[in-house]
């Protein structure tokens, strides 16, 4: 089995595709979402959030979505933040409680 590597980044293919997917009148706010996820991950370690993830996948089960729209989809759910990653990922402190004056 292959091992997948440490990082994944956009292509300069799927970066080609999310512009075009971008420019496109027609394309759905989730694609719109999906192209501007994957061009920020180019030349970058910036991961997919679940909320694009999520927009991704709807765009890979509708009939309707075009190639490109499917392939910058399909490029952000590769680069989404899995669940072992994000548990070693180091929890964000909450804001101290400030004490209620007597």
């Amino acid at each position: 089995m292959a091992k997948k590597p440490a990082s994944e980044k956009t292509s300069g293919k799927v970066a080609s595709a999310a512009a075009k997917v971008l420019k496109d009148p027609k394309a759905s706010k989730n694609a719109k979402s999906a192209a501007a996820s994957a061009l920020t991950q180019k030349g970058s370690d910036e991961k997919t959030s679940a909320a694009v993830a999520s927009k991704a996948a709807k765009v890979l089960k509708d009939p309707k979505a075009s190639k490109a729209e499917k392939t910058v989809a399909a490029s952000a759910l590769t680069q989404k933040v899995g669940k072992k990653a994000a548990a070693k990922a180091p929890a964000k402190k909450a804001p101290a409680k400030k004490a209620k004056a007597k």
